[in-house]
């Protein structure tokens, strides 16, 4: 089990409301995500959990409320490489454009470096490096429209890596691959949280895989319903019907 530190919050999110006109989707959510967390957030369609994400990483701003990352109001955070996003539709490209899998990484040096500045020996040897740890590195020449769903998954994580970040957001990242696929990319995802200390915050539908594999739930219903481990969220709780799936939650605790 990776150390956590309660202690340290890296992205606080405080008494947040949002609305797209006039429809309310987040309603007084307050969440704390600590480093080295592994959070699942769950919740039904249309709850605003892809919403709170992207106030998260400050590309929605709320009607109120704050977040805070690494201890900064996101209104003045300037240190965005230390934040990833993998979003739902990352697989859907134009297949036919022609990408290797190390050009897709190399983009997440130059987010880093500034688009017009040559790579380094450095830089090189952080794509390998982020190609490794995602085990494609025998991918590295391979053009990104042959491979797998699954594959291509690993190669926007390696993207993500390659800027060297503390925290990666992944928005549905096993949506529409195989079950083999999922398992390979849960015990990578494990891997990076346990073995490199990344903090990691994922969106899922399926709950009953995600309470194997996070360390914590949140369950967002436009507020938020609850925050616990997973045991808790199994034990502790009423049914709730969620995405037409009865589920155990709703105690509503944070750890602070």
């Amino acid at each position: 089990m990776p150390f956590v530190d309660h202690n340290k919050n890296i992205i606080e999110v405080n008494h947040v409301f949002f609305s797209y006109g006039t429809n309310t989707v987040l309603i007084d959510v307050n969440l704390a995500i600590h480093r080295g967390d592994y959070l699942g957030i769950i919740g039904p369609n249309g709850a605003g959990k892809t919403t709170l994400f992207k106030i998260m990483l400050g590309l929605l701003t709320p009607k109120s409320g704050t977040v805070k990352l690494f201890g900064v109001d996101i209104r003045n955070f300037q240190d965005h490489l230390k934040v990833a996003y993998v979003p739902q539709k990352a697989s859907n490209f134009d297949v036919n454009f022609p990408i290797t899998v190390k050009e897709v990484v190399a983009m997440g040096r130059y987010a880093k470096k500034g688009l017009f500045h040559n790579l380094q020996a450095e830089d090189n040897k952080i794509i390998r490096n982020s190609l490794e740890q995602v085990k494609m590195q025998e991918y590295a020449n391979v053009l990104i429209g042959e491979l797998s769903g699954g594959e291509v998954q690993r190669v926007f994580i390696a993207r993500a890596l390659a800027g060297q970040p503390e925290v990666v957001f992944l928005d549905e990242p096993t949506a529409g691959i195989d079950q083999k696929s999922q398992d390979d990319f849960y015990g990578l995802l494990k891997e990076l949280n346990q073995k490199m200390g990344l903090t990691l915050v994922l969106i899922s539908h399926d709950i009953e895989r995600l309470t194997k594999e996070v360390m914590h739930i949140a369950c967002l219903d436009h507020n938020l319903v609850c925050h616990n481990s997973p045991e808790e969220f199994l034990r502790d709780s009423d049914s709730l019907n969620l995405d037409g799936q009865k589920v155990k939650v709703i105690t509503h605790h944070h750890y602070n």
